[in-house]
């Protein structure tokens, strides 16, 4: 009973608070708030505003709001790994954040410090108070720099050796380090649990690995990838191929060691292992992937889990509470148990928007499009060769060119992440217009 009513109360609320769709709108009330203004909060808010158009509801031009207080917008560790690898100046994975708002969506240049789902509304960093008829999350995921002891410092010594393709101060570090490495011990890290695009770590491994062979100094370097993870990768059948591939190519792999702490003066690494004992390894050369986790101003707020992340139904993206029934979220700080990439929020973004549509315009507490967990991860294994993994929920394949073995790296899908993917994503995917597989159109959802 209990239930229903909270199911009642919240289904009667959204629609009183939809009921007038072209009604003007104050500046600290709009009919949907997007927080985050990255991959995901910039898709889906052009995405919603076009659903409406598409219905002939459209909206007023500041009906959608999103707060973000970024100065720019990152492509991020899909261009960045191009960086690493020489193949991109930095300065193309960034733009203005201002310069990627439409005109007809309304920017509210600063961060949410609080938030109270059951008055529909937010607080901002400044103490404004901003309330909605729907909330869109996509505040993406909080990368744990200090995490690693000694990993601030090192990052900011030029001779220090280490480098990260996850920071855009420090992405060109890591191809300046490759470049410049003549012998040694080249280590290549990755942590347990969540990581932003978890092939990234040893997709610079592979290029850098190349890229000694390529230019006489493959004899000369020992590569080796020191993983939190049990295996190469969390799906089998292309974990099969990566690890035949490192035996093939001479890469070290120690897996279940976490790395803990970087003595960068004398180029020393401290590794966790399983059983909890350490191992101090000695390097030349090391790349760091950052322990990563939800952002600081998620935790502990009335809309998230246990562990941070926003709590969502993984089908419908919906939020799990019933009374919460007109928030909404997608990309890394969502809870939904796929791979946090970009891939995933272009599945992700059509779902939700079709199910935010439905609730606003019919009052349905429960809608019925569903996201099954589709993501891709483009893993370079080489210049001129790409393994292109896609899965679903339950971690099983799920491919788009099932006539091809997608597990066997190839230069077509490597001319995809190089070349095809950076213009998709800057001239469509960020205005709501990519729709990955199904390229530029929409897809469709049976009610």
């Amino acid at each position: 009973m209990l239930v229903n009513r909270r199911l009642a109360a919240a289904s009667t609320r959204l629609v009183n608070h939809t009921r007038h769709l072209n009604s003007s709108t104050t500046s600290d009330k709009y009919k949907i708030v997007v927080v985050g203004a990255g991959s995901g909060g910039l898709s889906v808010a052009n995405q919603i505003y076009d659903r409406f158009a598409a219905a002939g509801k459209a909206l007023n031009p500041g009906d959608i709001a999103i707060v973000d207080a970024a100065e720019y917008h990152y492509y991020q560790s899909v261009s960045r790994t191009l960086v690493g690898s020489g193949l991109r100046s930095k300065s193309t994975t960034r733009q203005p954040l201002a310069s990627l708002i439409p005109k007809r969506l309304t920017h509210i240049p600063e961060n949410v410090k609080t938030f109270s789902p059951d008055s529909s509304s937010i607080v901002t960093t400044s103490g404004r108070s901003v309330s909605y008829d729907a909330l869109v999350v996509a505040a993406g995921l909080q990368i744990n720099w200090s995490g690693i002891q000694g990993l601030p410092q090192a990052l900011v010594d030029s001779s220090s050796g280490v480098s990260s393709i996850y920071s855009y101060d420090t992405c060109d570090k890591a191809w300046n380090d490759i470049e410049s490495l003549r012998n040694g011990n080249a280590i290549f890290t990755q942590p347990a649990g969540v990581v932003k695009c978890a092939g990234a770590p040893q997709k610079i491994m592979w290029m850098a690995l190349d890229r000694f062979k390529r230019t006489s100094r493959g004899d000369k370097i020992k590569v080796d990838f020191y993983t939190g993870m049990p295996t190469m990768f969390s799906v089998k059948k292309y974990s099969d191929v990566l690890d035949r591939l490192r035996q093939e190519r001479g890469v070290g792999a120690h897996f279940n060691h976490n790395l803990t702490a970087i003595d960068h003066n004398n180029h020393k690494a401290t590794f966790k292992k399983a059983d909890g004992t350490t191992v101090d390894v000695d390097y030349t050369t090391l790349h760091v992937t950052p322990p990563m986790g939800p952002l600081d101003f998620l935790k502990g707020s009335p809309i998230v889990d246990s562990a941070g992340w926003v709590s969502v139904d993984p089908a419908t993206l919906q939020h799990t509470k019933p009374e919460y029934s007109n928030i909404f979220a997608l990309g890394d700080c969502s809870s939904a148990p796929t791979s946090k990439t970009a891939t995933a929020v272009i599945a992700q973004a059509p779902v939700l928007t079709e199910n935010l549509f439905t609730v606003m315009e019919t009052g349905k507490v429960l809608p019925s499009a569903k996201y099954d967990g589709y993501t891709s991860c483009p893993l370079l294994t080489g210049y001129g060769e790409l393994l292109l993994a896609e899965f679903k929920y339950g971690l099983e394949p799920k491919e788009t060119f099932p006539w091809m073995d997608q597990s066997k790296p190839n230069r077509f899908f490597y001319h995809l992440k190089k070349d095809l993917f950076p213009a998709a994503y800057w001239n469509l995917m960020v205005k709501g217009k990519w729709y990955g597989n199904k390229t530029i159109f929409r897809p469709t959802f049976s009610q």
